[in-house]
């Protein structure tokens, strides 16, 4: 099944047996694929909000807008810049310190402003161990394939970007489509 699942219908222990693949592009060249699974006894609200708007095609064309490297990328805002929010508004934070559940390279968490319940849309990726992060920020998964792609978008050089931090892509790094499927747990 792919980008066709009502995600609101799937139970809360089902969203575990869910996958996204995002199809990245560097300037233009395929770069990759990033493969995540999602951690729904941690932040349920968060990854089904994830799901949906991956499943709804959200994601598609959109860039990755922020890069730093040794710390995340970011994606998923609709005007590119990180100031974009969603159609579906803003969710509630989901913050754990777990240490199952930590910012760990691969970590797919929320991006979110000063304020806690801000999440809407925008996600980031670690590209390293970033715990600062824990009971601050909802991870919600983990990048299981693609590591190289990581690497990859995390190299690309950068230029100013907002609130005067150097961290603008200076190619575009776009996710071509995310991918939803269900894979069944052993």
């Amino acid at each position: 099944m792919e980008n066709t699942l009502d995600i609101q219908k799937l139970d809360d222990a089902a969203l575990a047996d869910a996958r996204v693949d995002l199809e990245v592009a560097i300037d233009g060249q395929e770069a990759g694929t990033l493969s995540l699974e999602f951690w729904p006894q941690a932040a349920p609200g968060t990854v089904r909000n994830f799901l949906q708007y991956a499943s709804d095609g959200f994601y598609d064309g959109l860039t990755f807008h922020r890069v730093v490297t040794g710390f995340m990328v970011q994606g998923g805002c609709p005007q590119g810049t990180g100031t974009g929010s969603g159609p579906s508004g803003m969710i509630r934070g989901e913050f754990s310190n777990d240490s199952a559940h930590s910012h760990q390279r691969g970590t797919i968490s929320m991006a979110r402003s000063n304020d806690p319940d801000s999440a809407s849309c925008q996600f980031f990726i670690c590209h390293d161990v970033a715990t600062f992060l824990d009971g601050q920020y909802a991870a919600f998964g983990k990048l299981i394939a693609g590591d190289d792609t990581l690497d990859k978008l995390a190299s690309v050089p950068v230029g100013p970007g907002g609130g005067g931090e150097v961290s603008a892509p200076k190619v575009r790094c776009e996710i071509k489509r995310a991918t939803v499927r269900l894979e069944k747990q052993a």
